[in-house]
């Protein structure tokens, strides 16, 4: 194995940085807020009850140390790749690799089960698309569209992403304007608070509610002024997600009570009893528009992590092409959006699906690491530079908060990330010997 160090940098100069702090901002939102909100609440008060804004207090803080840690990592490190690369200059190149690959295996199990679920609500909303082939059809104007799109070049699709944010966005204030209009008091009421354990079970749940930013932050490469960029459009993404996903789950919960935990589509029932059907139609097309959106920011994202480990060498080279015309790594988006479909239409990746959580876990401790070793080398350090409050000691304080929330894994979900884990090795030692 080769002895560690920084990988080979990208080819970042053929890519053109048009990405500003509001556009990244959106992408985060975007990416962060997609399908899993909408049936989300649900899940929550089914295991904590009125309890649980408390699983979203706990899951917010720790996910601020986490994107703490990722911000200070993202201003000192300005390849394509987002944690990829912070992980691969401060780790070296075996470390990079296993991010990568974790990297993109939540992008696109992820993208793959927000596909079904956007291909159902579309068959909801238009009786008609409801058949499994009309559902397929579905699917793949979608990925052409949105990979067409981010093909023809990165402005065209951070713009897209913005309106796809604010569209989505609507209904989901709508909700909550019109949900605590008409909360019951009573509905709201703790009878009794939880264990710690089960606040770290649903904890972990959340963490995909958050997650986002390792993804929204792979087009690093295409980032304008990345030292001030990155930690302000982190601020400003996380602070709105945390505001919104309280008042979702205080609406719901207010409004549905007890009805909450059995609701299949609680924001929905949450809008039909508060303001009436009208709105119950509204909040299903949002849902759609919602997951349309975040599998258009997942396309401008996740397919820069395999351009950048294929210019790296981890993967075949033919990945990290880049187009003549629009400056845009094309063969990585079309392979990753083909890919992502056959895996949305063949159903196989829900038995595999259950990695996301543990290597979005993972992951997160490597850039937790990361940020301290880049730190402490003095890398990116400038007076031009964002200066990030607590910075130093976010990675003593995320390290344990991870390990903490990794004891709410199943001894199956272990086993199942530790056999990913060693498949990856064997294909780096694989690809090294060969390089």
């Amino acid at each position: 194995m080769p002895s560690p160090g920084p990988p080979p940098p990208a080819r970042e100069d053929t890519l053109v940085r048009a990405i500003g702090t509001l556009g990244l901002a959106a992408s985060i939102v975007n990416i962060t807020v997609g399908g899993g909100i909408f049936r989300l609440p649900a899940s929550v008060a089914g295991a904590l009850g009125a309890a649980a804004p408390l699983a979203y207090l706990v899951c917010a803080a720790a996910m601020g140390l986490i994107v703490l840690c990722i911000a200070d990592a993202g201003r000192r490190v300005s390849l394509t790749g987002g944690p990829y690369a912070y992980v691969g200059v401060a780790l070296g190149p075996y470390a990079a690799f296993l991010s990568g690959l974790m990297l993109w295996m939540i992008g696109l199990f992820a993208m793959a089960a927000v596909s079904t679920v956007f291909a159902a609500s579309v068959g909801g909303l238009v009786p008609s698309l409801g058949g499994p082939t009309s559902q397929a059809v579905v699917l793949i104007i979608t990925y052409a569209f949105w990979g067409l799109v981010n093909v023809r070049g990165v402005a065209l699709g951070t713009r897209l992403n913005v309106v796809a944010t604010v569209a989505k966005l609507l209904p989901l204030l709508l909700v909550i304007v019109g949900g605590w209009m008409a909360v019951k008091a009573e509905h709201l009421v703790v009878p009794a608070w939880p264990s710690a354990s089960d606040v770290a079970r649903t904890s972990l749940l959340l963490v995909f509610a958050f997650a986002g930013v390792e993804t929204a932050l792979v087009p690093s490469g295409e980032v304008r002024s990345v030292a001030r960029t990155v930690p302000r459009a982190i601020a400003i993404a996380m602070m709105g997600i945390t505001l919104l996903y309280l008042a979702l789950q205080g609406a719901a919960q207010g409004v549905l009570g007890p009805a909450l935990p059995g609701s299949a589509t609680p924001l929905a029932d949450t809008a039909e009893l508060a303001m009436g059907g009208w709105a119950r139609t509204l909040l299903l097309a949002g849902a759609a528009v919602s997951m349309f959106g975040y599998l258009g920011g997942m396309t401008l994202s996740v397919p820069r992590v395999v351009f950048a480990m294929a210019a790296d060498g981890m993967l075949p080279t033919r990945l990290a092409a880049v187009h003549r015309t629009f400056h845009t790594p094309h063969v990585a988006i079309v392979a990753h959006a083909v890919l992502t479909l056959a895996l949305a239409l063949s159903g196989s990746f829900e038995r595999l699906a259950i990695l996301a959580n543990t290597s979005a876990l993972a992951l997160y401790l490597g850039c937790a690491v990361a940020a301290w070793r880049l730190r402490t080398r003095g890398v990116g350090d400038s007076r031009h530079s964002a200066r990030l409050p607590f910075a130093a000691a976010a990675p003593f304080l995320a390290v344990p908060v991870i390990l903490w929330l990794l004891t709410g894994l199943t001894r199956t979900e272990w086993t199942a990330f530790a056999a990913a884990v060693s498949i990856g090795t064997m294909a780096y030692v694989v690809t090294q010997r060969r390089a």
